[in-house]
């Protein structure tokens, strides 16, 4: 008989929120709360994820911990680092959770008992772990505790006085850098001028710099979901992508549940998020608007539900988060012209009107005047910055602008 695996705690701000384990069927999970989170805040809370409020029952979260995970090759990597199945959720958490997305750690003993190390990268060491990715996904070693959903090229640094740093033993990291997909040259450089202009128009807190090691362009971003103190302290703020919020599973469908097209959710579903959840509902819909006003007009095809976050502010409480992996994929004409979310059930996002927003954002409910004053003042404020960005991206987004206004 199979020895029974003892329960992972899952820990947020210190605190253990719930035990998870194998639920004996596949390599599914069972989740609990404990009796310290149940009687610290308000039953149907979403305190670890929309899709798993608050109860004293048991629940079925593998989807909302299967988010927590990378995709592909990367998955295969880490799973034969851990000698364990790439669907074996529960082993993979066991090994690499002490340093995932958001605020939530899990691990079987106490974090605070292994706060990890940061290992500074030494002269060409940063160059050569970027060379060596495609041999060492992730750049994942014996001592990383660390997981980041996604398909591309990346590895999680930590800033540190003395330059760039790994993680080790579920440290927190600071940043993600991303490697340049060779087929698609100067797609970092692109990212880099929309978050940039993202930034400026406070569409996201995320700061991104280009930089050239071994040869090959890469992006390195800072995490949203991280902050650091004056003493170099690194706290984890709590964050889940749409997927995970709403219980989907983004890799049923041989990975495409995370698009509209393809079964995954639309921007109803995130605004019913928001409405249900958010203290402020109105103020945070006005965002959205702005959020996909903004993805349309840079021509961002990739702006799917795993691309899309909620920040967990308060207990029970969320808002949206700062945008991140804002790419204009419309640059590259063998990228798809589609919305990965559609916009009044246009789908080539080329179409989106701003129209289509308005009769959008209305079922969600936002009124069309202020639907129209979140594009208009996303537009006025944007028009300006359009001159310090390089070409075609400028011109790309002009036009673009004067399709969606119809002008």
């Amino acid at each position: 008989m199979a020895r029974r695996k003892p329960p992972l705690g899952v820990w947020l701000y210190g605190i253990r929120i719930a035990d998870v384990e194998p639920s004996g069927r596949a390599c599914d999970l069972t989740m609990r709360y404990t009796a310290e989170a149940c009687d610290r805040w308000p039953g149907n809370s979403p305190i670890l994820s929309c899709s798993l409020p608050l109860s004293r029952s048991r629940q079925k979260p593998t989807n909302y911990f299967r988010g927590l995970l990378p995709e592909g090759r990367h998955l295969e990597h880490l799973a034969a680092m851990a000698g364990v199945a790439s669907a074996d959720v529960y082993g993979l958490l066991a090994r690499y959770g002490r340093d995932v997305a958001g605020a939530v750690v899990v691990t079987a003993d106490t974090p605070e008992d292994r706060p990890g190390d940061a290992v500074p990268y030494d002269g060409d060491g940063l160059a050569d772990e970027v060379a060596g990715l495609e041999d060492r996904p992730l750049a994942v070693y014996d001592d990383s505790e660390l997981s980041i959903p996604g398909l591309q090229n990346k590895l999680l640094l930590i800033k540190a006085d003395t330059g760039w740093a790994r993680p080790d033993g579920g440290r927190p990291s600071t940043h993600i850098l991303k490697v340049e997909d060779r087929r698609f040259p100067g797609l970092v450089a692109a990212e880099h001028a929309a978050m940039t202009l993202a930034r400026e128009l406070g569409l996201t807190t995320a700061q991104t710099e280009v930089v050239n090691l071994a040869g090959i362009d890469c992006i390195i971003v800072s995490r949203f979901d991280r902050t650091v103190g004056a003493d170099g302290t690194v706290e984890r703020i709590h964050q889940e992508d749409i997927c995970q919020a709403l219980g989907i599973n983004a890799q049923a469908n041989q990975g495409r549940a995370k698009y509209e097209q393809h079964g995954g959710p639309g921007l109803a579903q995130v605004a019913a998020l928001l409405d249900r959840h958010a203290d402020d509902p109105q103020r945070e819909l006005f965002r959205l608007a702005q959020a996909v006003a903004f993805t349309v007009v840079i021509g961002n095809s990739d702006a799917h539900a795993k691309n899309l976050s909620v920040l967990h502010t308060a207990p029970g409480v969320i808002e949206l988060a700062p945008l991140y992996d804002s790419v204009p994929t419309m640059l590259w004409d063998t990228l798809p012209d589609r919305a990965a979310m559609h916009v009044n059930g246009v789908r080539v996002l080329s179409r989106v009107t701003v129209d289509d927003l308005l009769a959008e954002a209305e079922r969600w409910p936002l009124a069309p005047a202020i639907t129209q004053r979140a594009v208009e003042d996303l537009i006025d404020r944007m028009r300006p910055a359009l001159g310090r960005l390089p070409e075609p991206l400028a011109a790309t987004i002009t036009d673009r602008t004067d399709t969606f206004l119809g002008t």
